[in-house]
């Protein structure tokens, strides 16, 4: 018997002013990605591809830990989309061979005046074969039960968005000023020294 669970996660941040736009921040997806999540949970695979290694969930009588591959990217405009383009369930075979997961998911600036808003949204699916121990569990259980896991999973992941993405960005904008601001002095420096080392030595 095949199930199927889904459910839905929106935010809205705003975004306090910093000298360099977020839609700059935005470009760097794996930024997002760590916060998003611990980074001790995340590898990255290249190519704007990174494995998730998520906390052990709680269905019922299994625990069961998904991992899950992504796909990542970003446009010119800050716009960041993910989509899960594998997954797999340690803990129990016979659901890892019965089960697919489906994560979408896009965070987007909007600017609405002098104020600039991130809004996302995040879609998550997943189809699983029941296994024989729970066939005899109440329909209306199951699917509460794996929707309101599927829930919590995404409130999860949105109040880690809520508490690292803005702080992270604040971080990442303090490092790129100093880092602007060291070349900046760096620069006029060098070529003080270039202008010292081609002037002609004095006859003594």
């Amino acid at each position: 018997m095949q199930m199927q669970f889904a459910a839905a996660q929106t935010v809205q941040l705003t975004v306090p002013e910093q000298p360099i736009p977020i839609e700059h921040y935005l470009r760097q997806p794996q930024r997002l990605v760590h916060a998003l999540t611990d980074p001790t949970r995340v590898q990255s695979l290249g190519e704007g591809k990174f494995r998730l290694k998520m906390r052990p969930l709680r269905f019922l009588a299994f625990s069961i830990q998904p991992t899950v591959d992504l796909q990542v990217w970003s446009d010119a405009r800050g716009v960041i989309r993910l989509q899960s383009i594998g997954s797999q369930i340690r803990g129990i075979e016979y659901i890892n061979q019965r089960f697919s997961l489906d994560l979408r998911g896009i965070l987007q600036p909007e600017r609405v005046g002098d104020r600039t808003y991130l809004n996302g949204r995040a879609n998550l699916k997943v189809a699983v074969d029941v296994p024989p121990p729970l066939r005899l569990t109440p329909l209306p259980l199951l699917e509460a039960t794996g929707n309101s896991l599927l829930k919590s999973v995404l409130l999860t992941i949105k109040q880690r968005l809520i508490h690292q993405l803005l702080s992270d960005y604040q971080h990442w904008v303090v490092a790129e000023t100093e880092l602007s601001q060291r070349a900046n002095y760096d620069l006029p420096l060098a070529k003080v020294k270039l202008g010292q080392a081609s002037l002609p030595a004095q006859a003594g």
